[in-house]
């Protein structure tokens, strides 16, 4: 079980102790300042517990220290200068906190840099850390390009600038880092053509450029990359052939240029189509439907509480599923018209299809394409290629482009209904990222949230389990038990607990972003698929 209360002050009374660790509890308040008293103290883990107030500036008084991991609460402000003074630092992690500013000009001989909430541009400064061995700086608001000094990084292995706003070129210098194994830009902005200078980084094993602006071709350079084993260049403006002369890259085992404008060799480039144009729109009559539903019988119903409802046979379809409004609710007509508003103008692939519309003065549908409802929460379904897709998302509480957040009598599930939501009424995206958690738990552990009693939830009964053994809360479907991979599975599985207990966090402000999910589920994917390929 989890410890909580305040760190006591008479911890700065331990004086020769070299070794703290306070991670994965429900610690509050501050670090008390007598912990400047620790001189000798080298490894201090504090992760995952809910210690707010500004970052403390003691820190760099503790001159031995070489690991510092903070990440996981919820502490605010900026480094202070005084963190230069920590010449023995090796690993500085600050992920996943409200720690804003710039990384001080000096800040010792810093091996592995994790998780600083940065904003603007990169420093430059990193360009003179040359004992850097590890950038980890994902999943911040980096909005400038990839300064030239990186190049002079020779000792550099993994480099992590993922899910921000970076812009620009890659520069030609990023064919200087030749230590590099693993170079993480995906979900950015850089644009323009991949740099054949990066046909030079033969010990990168991992590249992913995915999510990005970059055009041109593909350069013919990178089959000198013998060691790539991972590669991918999908979601970009990519034209041309894909070379012939990456058949060299006898190590790859995993390859996506998808989303691409890429074409095979003797082929011309494919015009493009305009992704607005619509088909002539499906019509049907009341009747019609009236009588494909059997008058709407009970029997007939998906969903009942939004009235959805479903055939087995309708016209030229196997199946269809039928959203009826309810005519009784206030405001129900102008919800069925922001509906059709938002839905003419969506298209996403993880959204349900609208085939088209029913509508008289006593009867309002919309009439969606049918796929099986296995998995729950309920508006989460699967078409036949097991694709997600999202349906009856409350479109008509859309936010305007002024509304953070709205304020709503909106009836919601219990056990799905994030804390701000059930005591005040407040309904922000905030409110989704807590639903998506508690999905991704149920999915993870086949325990429903409705299913626990007096005040434990599903999120605080998997925090408090999760911290003895995986094997104790994860669905024992989801894994072979005597499988050579059983470890490696339970840590992906761990990882996933994690970014969803994230999601659930009691206070709004401290959810991660969707964003943010998106790109630890797609490393968490990359791991996975890594732990396959083994076995």
């Amino acid at each position: 079980m989890a410890l909580t209360g305040r760190i006591p002050r008479e911890f700065g009374n331990l004086s020769f102790l070299v070794s703290l660790e306070l991670g994965s509890n429900n610690f509050h308040g501050n670090l008390p300042q007598e912990m400047t008293r620790l001189r000798w103290l080298k490894f201090l883990d504090s992760s995952f517990n809910n210690f707010r107030g500004e970052v403390p500036s003691w820190f760099g008084f503790l001159h031995r220290l070489q690991v510092l991991n903070i990440r996981n609460n919820s502490f605010t402000g900026s480094i202070a200068s005084s963190f230069s003074n920590m010449s023995t630092l090796e690993t500085l992690n600050l992920n996943f906190n409200s720690i804003e500013g710039q990384i001080p000009e000096v800040i010792g001989s810093l091996i592995n840099l994790r998780g600083l909430r940065l904003r603007g541009s990169l420093p430059n400064c990193l360009g003179n850390i040359t004992s850097l061995r590890e950038i980890h700086l994902s999943s911040n608001k980096l909005s400038s390009n990839i300064p030239p000094s990186l190049g002079k990084l020779q000792d550099l292995v993994v480099l992590d600038l993922s899910s921000n706003k970076m812009v620009g070129s890659l520069p030609l210098e990023i064919g200087n880092l030749k230590a590099v194994t693993k170079m993480d830009l995906l979900m950015n902005q850089f644009s323009n053509r991949i740099p054949r200078e990066i046909g030079g980084l033969q010990n990168l094993a991992h590249l992913s450029l995915r999510h990005n602006k970059l055009q041109g071709y593909i350069p013919d350079s990178m089959s000198n990359m013998v060691g790539l084993e991972f590669l991918d260049l999908s979601h970009n403006n990519i034209s041309g052939i894909i070379p012939k002369s990456l058949e060299k890259l006898q190590n790859l085992k995993y390859f996506n240029v998808s989303v691409n404008k890429l074409y095979r060799r003797g082929k011309r480039a494919p015009e493009q189509a305009d992704p607005l144009s619509t088909k002539k729109q499906e019509r049907i009559s009341y009747y019609e439907l009236l009588q494909a539903m059997d008058d709407l019988s009970e029997s007939n119903l998906l969903v009942p509480e939004v009235l959805a409802l479903f055939t087995k046979a309708f016209k030229s379809r196997t199946a269809v599923a039928v959203k009826v409004f309810n005519l009784q609710v206030d405001a129900a007509f102008k919800s069925f018209d922001m509906e059709c508003e938002v839905l003419r103008n969506l298209r996403h692939r993880n959204l349900v299809k609208v085939i088209t519309t029913c509508s008289n003065l006593d009867f309002k549908a919309l009439i969606l394409e049918y796929m099986p409802n296995d998995m729950k929460p309920s508006n989460v379904l699967l078409d036949e290629n097991m694709v997600a897709q999202l349906s009856d998302f409350g479109i008509s509480k859309l936010l305007g482009e002024d509304q953070g957040d709205l304020y709503t009598k909106t009836l919601a599930t219990l056990g799905y209904i994030a804390p701000g939501y059930g005591l005040e009424g407040l309904v922000s995206t905030k409110c989704d990222v807590y639903c998506y958690g508690v999905m991704l738990l149920e999915t993870f552990t086949r325990r429903k949230p409705n299913e626990f009693e007096g005040d434990l939830s599903l999120n605080q009964w998997v925090s408090y389990s999760l911290s003895d053994t995986v094997m104790d809360v994860v669905d024992a479907n989801l894994v072979t038990p005597m499988g050579k991979g059983l470890q490696k599975e339970l840590d992906v599985v761990a990882s996933i607990m994690k970014v969803a207990l994230d999601c659930c966090a009691e206070s709004p402000a401290r959810r991660i972003n969707m964003k943010d999910v998106v790109g630890m589920l797609q490393k968490i994917k990359i791991q996975l698929l890594a732990c396959s390929a083994c076995y």
